[in-house]
């Protein structure tokens, strides 16, 4: 078998930009806001029957994040859990240029 070269790319620092998915930034986010909102659950030991009893949104919720499911939660109700939660949410937006897969420079 003959060894051929990897080529290594440097990713954008969004894998859903990388692999040319819709609203790449937003998915981004969902993943973020998600990420934090399950830390705050394990950290003060919370449970999705106990998030919904705090916060008022529904356990199937707090569930699909758990899961990874986003399909049906916008940023808006994630945002929103978490601040049911007591967490304050801050948003630093940044703009840059967009670069194109064949403009990135290898590695």
């Amino acid at each position: 078998m003959k060894k051929q070269p990897l080529e290594v790319v440097r990713g954008s620092g969004n894998v859903y930009r990388d692999f040319n998915l819709p609203d790449a930034d937003a998915r981004q986010l969902k993943e973020i806001l998600a990420a934090e909102l399950i830390k705050t659950l394990d950290k003060n030991e919370i449970s999705v029957r106990k998030a919904q009893g705090l916060t008022g949104i529904d356990a199937g919720d707090f569930s699909r994040v758990r899961n990874a499911d986003f399909r049906r939660i916008s940023i808006e109700r994630l945002i929103a859990m978490m601040n049911g939660l007591g967490s304050r949410v801050d948003v630093k937006v940044k703009v840059r240029r967009a670069v194109t897969a064949d403009q990135r420079a290898p590695i």
